[in-house]
């Protein structure tokens, strides 16, 4: 437990001298523009139209792409200068530094998460609807969004382990990202797809008629935690038994 501490330490003292809080401002900001300018209704609908219309672009490309680049980014210092046999000789252990990199991306995906939050309240705020504000479903949307983020996390942590270019898995994960507006639509392969999970589940119930946003949260979870074990394993014997 100490040394993954010691890690998780490490790794978030390299990721603070980056300037990757740029790009998770990025995302809230635009979906903030979006509820600021999108026409709702009055009524008890006000609220989750303007959740449907701010996660749409936040949950369908920005989020996965974010995903990406903080996955490619948390292993670009050991792909460089030989820093993986650096890291490696000290007396630490291949698991506990794939978990201090993952509770890393985590982490900023939360915050992330967070300040969108802070933009719900500030476009809410702007079409005068603080009064009746959906605690449940704000929170329900935006856990929900993180918990969906995180197979395709740790999926994307695979591939930047294997591949020592920080362009290619980014490159792959942005290819992967645009065929959502696609696959979404559908009810058969949307909810299997790790880059369409965050949308839906960050999706308003009631807000998606059509696709696989009919799919019920609770068997979308269901899809989504499975997923996550299956990466992590995958993940975590491949990062094991790769040859440094």
């Amino acid at each position: 437990m100490r040394t993954f501490l010691h890690i998780l330490s490490s790794e978030q003292l390299k990721m603070s001298k980056s300037r990757l809080w740029l790009i998770l401002i990025c995302s809230p900001i635009l979906a903030c523009f979006i509820g600021v300018f999108a026409e709702l209704p009055s009524g008890p609908v006000a609220w989750p139209m303007l959740i449907a219309a701010m996660v749409m672009l936040h949950g369908l490309l920005l989020m996965p792409i974010i995903t990406g680049v903080l996955s490619s980014f948390i292993c670009r210092y050991e792909h460089t200068s030989g820093g993986w046999k650096q890291l490696l000789s000290m007396p630490v252990s291949r698991t506990a530094v794939y978990f201090a990199k993952l509770s890393i991306i985590a982490g900023l995906l939360a915050f992330c998460q967070l300040l969108m939050l802070g933009a719900f309240i500030i476009a809410g705020a702007f079409h005068g609807i603080l009064g009746d504000i959906p605690w449940g479903t704000l929170v329900a949307s935006l856990i929900g969004g993180w918990v969906a983020c995180l197979p395709l996390a740790t999926l994307q942590l695979g591939v930047s382990l294997g591949w020592s270019s920080f362009a290619a898995p980014l490159a792959l994960n942005v290819s992967l990202t645009i065929p959502n507006m696609l696959i979404i639509n559908s009810a058969t392969y949307g909810p299997f797809y790790p880059w369409a999970q965050p949308l839906l589940a960050m999706m308003p119930t009631g807000q998606g008629s059509f696709g696989a946003f009919n799919l019920p949260m609770e068997n979308l979870m269901i899809t989504v935690l499975g997923s996550l074990m299956i990466f992590m394993i995958v993940g975590l014997v491949y990062f094991q038994r790769k040859e440094i």
